[in-house]
């Protein structure tokens, strides 16, 4: 009887996995942890997140089953008897055809990922396969078929499956070059007419993502049902209510709690149910600004206003979710209405704008941020929280409207510094309480890989590339 240590053995399929299990036995029997979710993560087993189990009782030896890719995950392990396993890679990409085989009793068991085509043949009577699934069977769910005697694959049956117990459907399925491969999972971007939303269809493009603004997905709708989940590897939240001042009117603290907080609570468990990464932005809002130095990724949060509230506590309830990015930044500048194309307007006007003096951060351009999102997918870097925002000296809000204003040839001086407090008293209308310092600590980004620009440097370049244009449409 095995008692060897548990193993993991990679096999030349990405991703397969064969696994030895230890088995304890005595004059009884037998018995072993089929499935351990500490221990077999630990080891290397992805945490697939199993929801569902199903057992093929086999009577005869010589029951060929397969080849079937599915759309999710499976822990194929076996109770009782042996059987000889088959598996063949059917997802796009340079492994596509692979094959693996492989003979497995109790003391096995294989982790298959999505795609991969699996397929057995009993060489014990009486033989019990189990499997491990995660996502609930659907007769809508989309399967890709393999012949069991293609000539490509060549897989070397123990049994010849001309003495073999099959199913008409098994010998009538295609052979390896009428295949459609198994695509990969979609990254799904919400808020997609956003600033955020424009950067990152510039940045990630169209292949395996989709964008979806609030008319396509409302986050304040029931999300469970709202897409088929099992398509989707990730999920890019860029939507959010960022009206900061109208939040804190009755209608906008509606609105701003039911899209920003149990909006990506609703996010972080679908994401949780489906096993996706969410990868959710935050805000410089969720801290109150008295912190003397730069705030870490771990500051305690502490939102002054409405909007700053509801954004601190969608990030708690995302932080809930196994994978998971919150990335936290500040300032951002994207296409559209922004804070530079109104200083440029106001510039060209001739007008003396007053602009808050005692606000101090780093500006963020949409398509550094977009672009910082990508690398963390990427690289596959650590779960967790993320300040991304310009790096450099910090600057008011009064100094960079007067580099706008230097940059469209007209006279810096115009630019009226003003403390919140002034601004404030002279709007007109309520405003929202604001951070005085937005600065955030960039180590951790750096740390894995990605270097925030200069926002001075990029707010130089922004303005050279996009004035011209603004003069343009001014004209």
């Amino acid at each position: 009887m095995s008692a060897d240590p548990l193993a993991v053995q990679r096999t030349p399929i990405p991703g397969l996995l064969l696994v030895s299990l230890p088995l304890h036995g005595d004059e009884r029997g037998w018995f072993k942890e089929n499935w351990e979710r500490t221990k077999m993560t630990a080891a290397g087993v992805p945490d697939f997140g199993p929801v569902q189990q199903n057992i093929s009782y086999n009577e005869q030896v010589g029951t060929t089953r397969g080849i079937h890719a599915e759309p999710w995950d499976k822990w194929i392990s076996v109770a009782t008897g042996r059987v000889f396993g088959a598996w063949v890679d059917l997802r796009d990409g340079p492994s596509f055809g692979t094959v693996f085989t492989a003979e497995i009793d109790p003391s096995r068991a294989v982790f298959v990922p999505r795609g991969v085509g699996n397929a057995y043949q009993t060489l014990d009577p009486g033989t019990a396969y189990s499997y491990l699934v995660n996502d609930h069977w659907s007769a809508s769910a989309e399967y890709v078929f393999l012949n069991l005697a293609d000539e490509t694959a060549a897989i070397a049956w123990p049994i010849p499956l001309s003495r073999a117990v099959m199913s008409a459907k098994d010998r009538a399925h295609p052979r390896l070059g009428d295949v459609i491969p198994v695509a990969p999972r979609k990254v799904l971007v919400l808020g997609a007419n956003g600033q955020l939303g424009i950067a990152l269809r510039r940045v990630l493009g169209d292949r395996r993502v989709e964008y979806a603004s609030h008319e396509d997905l409302d986050l304040g709708a029931d999300l469970s049902s709202a897409r088929p989940w099992r398509d989707y590897d990730t999920v890019v939240n860029a939507a959010a209510f960022t009206a900061v001042d109208a939040a804190e009117s009755p209608q906008g603290r509606a609105t701003a709690w039911r899209v920003n907080a149990e909006g990506a609570a609703a996010l972080a468990r679908v994401a949780a149910d489906h096993g996706l990464t969410l990868v959710h932005v935050s805000t410089d809002y969720v801290f109150d600004g008295t912190f003397d130095g730069e705030y870490p990724e771990d500051h305690a949060l502490s939102p002054l206003g409405v909007y700053g509230q509801t954004k601190a506590a969608g990030d708690i309830a995302v932080a809930a979710a196994p994978r998971h990015y919150i990335v936290r930044t500040s300032w951002v500048i994207g296409a559209g209405r922004n804070f530079l194309r109104t200083m440029h307007d106001l510039a060209a006007r001739g007008a003396s704008p007053s602009v808050v003096d005692d606000q101090r951060g780093r500006l963020t351009f949409a398509d550094d941020l977009a672009r910082a999102i990508a690398h963390l997918l990427e690289s596959h870097a650590p779960y967790g929280v993320y300040n991304v925002t310009g790096a450099g000296e910090p600057m008011t809000w009064a100094e960079v409207a007067r580099e706008v204003f230097s940059a469209a040839g007209q006279d810096p001086d115009r630019v009226a510094p003003v403390s919140t407090e002034g601004y404030s008293a002279s709007a007109g209308s309520p405003t929202a309480p604001r951070p005085r310092n937005s600065v955030l600590a960039l180590g951790r980004i750096r740390g894995v890989g990605f270097d925030p620009p200069d926002h001075r440097e990029s707010l130089a370049a922004y303005l050279s590339a996009e004035l011209p244009g603004w003069r343009a449409a001014a004209g």
